[in-house]
């Protein structure tokens, strides 16, 4: 019965971090987009803000569960929101910072966990207080996961797509053409954490990024302080 009550309070306190961390992404990269002038997301109705809309059931529910039991870093994926960089102003220019939209938006919501768990850090203790601060530190772990995890320079991932706008079209072609193997690369990087081969460097990320978080809101923690 432990067990059990283990699972729904871990999965009370990760739900709406994790739906949001997932979800938000998308969103945000889809509105970049049709900014730089892909309007495909936006023709297909596909700009929402609930995060329900984006959810995949193994990719937003069942993935970062087992891999939270597992490796303690629960990350994972949404429904993706439809991106046609062909349609971009400036494809090879722009594909860039369509990509980074993404991890761009959890960098953000990693930082406004951070603030909020500053703030319920200095209010009276209670058991909401309490559980709002579990969640928080969870918003704060689960962003900089899916930063770090995202920024990884291979395509399909976000890093992936930034480094063929980065490099010249004679290097970019063949390296872009790695994410027509978009499963099979998700899915070795998910076996090698797994496995424990990726522990060491994806954790010392995650805390570097959380450690930028912390760094930014110092002015905010020195005048509660």
């Amino acid at each position: 019965m432990s067990d059990f009550n283990t699972i729904v309070q871990t999965v009370a306190v990760y739900l709406v971090p994790v739906l949001f961390a997932i979800s938000m992404p998308e969103v945000v990269r889809a509105h970049v987009a049709r900014y730089f002038g892909d309007t495909t997301a936006f023709n297909e109705g596909r700009l929402s803000l609930n995060p329900l809309r984006y959810i995949d059931p193994f990719g937003t529910v069942i993935l970062p569960l087992l891999l939270y039991f597992t490796i303690q870093v629960p990350f994972g994926y949404a429904k993706s929101v439809p991106v046609d960089y062909n349609r971009l102003r400036n494809p090879k220019k722009q594909m860039g910072w369509v990509a980074f939209a993404g991890p761009g938006s959890n960098f953000v919501m990693g930082f406004a966990w951070t603030i909020a768990y500053i703030l319920l850090s200095v209010l009276p203790p209670t058991e909401l207080g309490t559980f709002l601060g579990k969640m928080a530190g969870a918003g704060i772990t689960v962003n900089a996961a899916m930063f770090v995890f995202n920024m990884i320079p291979i395509p399909p991932m976000a890093g992936g797509i930034i480094m063929v706008g980065i490099l010249p079209v004679a290097l970019a072609r063949p390296y872009a053409n790695l994410q027509r193997y978009g499963m099979y690369v998700f899915g070795a990087l998910v076996l090698l954490m797994y496995l424990g081969v990726l522990d060491g460097a994806l954790m010392a990320s995650i805390k570097f990024v959380v450690g930028i978080f912390v760094m930014l809101a110092s002015p905010l923690t020195f005048l509660l302080g």
